[in-house]
């Protein structure tokens, strides 16, 4: 028979009592993120509890342990305990995108909803000696914040007129709401090029992979963000206590000489989130040579075929694994459909199809995990083609699996059916045009990364595709959820395809969403 001890038996050498131990629960505050990492991986190879483990562990302690067993010994989960705070303040909005395309990443950006972008400023990429890309650039960029400024006037001036104030509203409030509603529709006309923040936290292996990816990207831009992230989490961070603790520091001084040297050591000293666990983030190699070798074979297959349409949201059918491998895989290197790409993969012998299947994995280190493309399976697979803008909110889903597809003006437009009304239609399609033509004329430039600076003056109106795949309970909730009313028209609609995609394949199963009829008329004030 088994003998059930307690947590702490007697000393008396008589038999334990049977009861319960005292389970403790207390939260951690002050530790730095490699320190409480460290204290928490101790729990796997020690008794001590996290106090007594905190008491003991040094930086240098620390350091070392994190060496030996994240670097050497491959134990990567250890760095999941240790979580960081970082602000990523004037970026692009085409940089803050790529910030943000990881599953693990929790984090905020500025709203196009509640904030006027005018004043925000813009990212200027290196043309190098190309003085002419440069100045169309400028003009390109100049020219969309010019419509941006009066398309916003235009549309609030047209929703003030079909809505009136009610009496029980505040004029700020009823002026505010109407803005925001404004800028769901000029928001379009912003170019990838605009300035945004964002915050973000996620712990130190998120930050290694991100960073390595963000150095092995294709624009400069993000190359360097990786660099300026890799830096702020091995150097001094800033700290929101400095300035009070430093005062206190000087009372103590008037006092004690000594104990203020002591307060200063203690309370001033410099922390460093990440000093370990990220400085080893390089470029990943496996990454470019495997997007490099997928484009060629991309362009190779689909040999200039003109773009066929495709519906705004399209619910894949179901094909043999291998064929969805290669699909995938090809699918983020070009700007086709999944199903055309799926055509042609389907007319490959098998062997080819392998050898592209291949290619994706022929440049893996030994430590690199397989590229989102070989993340397949899943029942419900969307084919979205969507504005820019609309692609930002229904990116935050990280739930589900995204391979997106590069931005561009081949897709065509959004047009709201607001503009027509608030007299500024004709201003914005001239905008956009005129738009195209500056990204198409950049795009063969002579300038360092010519296809990759234009890309910054692609308006958020104009489509992006992305391939979604989900679960059921995912396709349930972003249908749910970016249905409301209070949400953007944009991503409203496309959620609501979705659901009809499913109801179309699924019928017996369309009852269980609960989603909201985007046709019903919206009430502007309700937010």
């Amino acid at each position: 028979m088994t003998e059930i001890v307690s947590a702490s038996a007697p000393t008396n050498g008589s038999a334990p009592s049977i009861s319960s131990p005292a389970t403790e629960v207390y939260a951690i505050f002050g530790a730095e993120p490699e320190i409480q990492a460290y204290a928490m991986a101790k729990y796997s190879r020690s008794s001590l509890s996290m106090k007594e483990s905190l008491r003991e562990i040094s930086t240098q302690k620390a350091e070392k342990f994190l060496n030996t067993f994240y670097f050497q010994y491959g134990h990567r989960s250890i760095a999941d305990l240790a979580h960081i705070a970082l602000a990523i303040e004037r970026l692009s909005i085409l940089a803050a995108i790529v910030v943000a395309d990881e599953q693990r990443w929790d984090g905020q950006e500025r709203s196009t909803r509640y904030q006027d972008f005018r004043k925000s400023g813009c990212f200027t990429p290196d043309f190098g000696t190309d003085d002419n890309s440069r100045n169309i650039y400028q003009k390109s960029i100049s020219d969309l914040f010019s419509a941006y400024e009066s398309v916003s006037k235009k549309v609030f001036r047209y929703f003030a007129e079909i809505t009136p104030k009610p009496a029980d509203m505040k004029q700020d409030a009823y002026e505010r709401t109407l803005k925001a509603r404004a800028f769901d529709i000029s928001r379009y006309l912003l170019p990838l090029a605009t300035n945004t923040s964002l915050g973000e936290i996620v712990n130190a292996r998120t930050l290694e992979s991100q960073v390595s990816h963000l150095l092995s990207h294709t624009h400069k831009e993000v190359r360097h963000l990786g660099e300026l992230l890799k830096s702020a989490a091995t150097s001094a961070a800033y700290n929101v206590n400095h300035d009070s603790q430093r005062d206190l520091v000087e009372k103590i001084r008037e006092v004690s000489a000594d104990l203020a040297a002591r307060a200063e050591a203690e309370l001033l000293k410099e922390v460093r989130v990440s000093p370990t666990l990220v400085k080893y983030a390089d470029p990943n190699s496996y990454e470019m040579e495997t997007r490099r070798e997928l484009r060629q074979i991309a362009a190779e297959l689909m040999s200039h075929a003109p773009i066929d349409s495709a519906p705004t949201v399209d619910l894949l059918d179901k094909e043999p694994l291998e064929v969805e491998l290669a699909s995938t895989l090809l699918y983020g290197q070009c700007a086709y459909s999944y199903r055309q790409i799926r055509g042609a993969v389907e007319g490959l012998s098998e062997s080819r199809r392998q050898e592209i299947i291949d290619a994706g994995l022929r440049h893996r280190g030994r430590h690199d995990e397989m590229l989102r493309g070989f993340c397949a399976g899943q029942q419900f697979r969307f084919d979205i083609l969507m504005d820019i803008g609309g692609f930002r909110d229904m990116h935050r889903h990280r739930r589900c699996i995204q391979i997106e597809q590069a931005f561009t003006t081949q897709h065509g437009y959004d047009v709201p059916a607001e503009l027509e009304p608030a007299g500024a239609l004709d201003l914005y399609k001239a905008a956009m045009d005129e738009a195209a033509s500056g990204v198409k004329a950049i795009a063969i430039g002579t300038s360092p990364e010519p296809v990759e600076n234009s890309q910054y003056a692609v308006p958020l109106g104009f489509r992006k595709r992305t391939l979604f795949k989900m679960d059921f309970a995912e396709a349930a909730y972003i249908s749910e959820l970016r249905t409301g009313p209070a949400g953007h028209f944009s991503y409203r609609n496309v959620a609501y395809a979705m659901f009809a995609e499913v109801r179309k394949k699924y019928p017996t199963l369309a009852k269980y969403f609960r989603v909201h009829n985007v046709t019903e008329p919206v009430d502007l004030l309700k937010r």
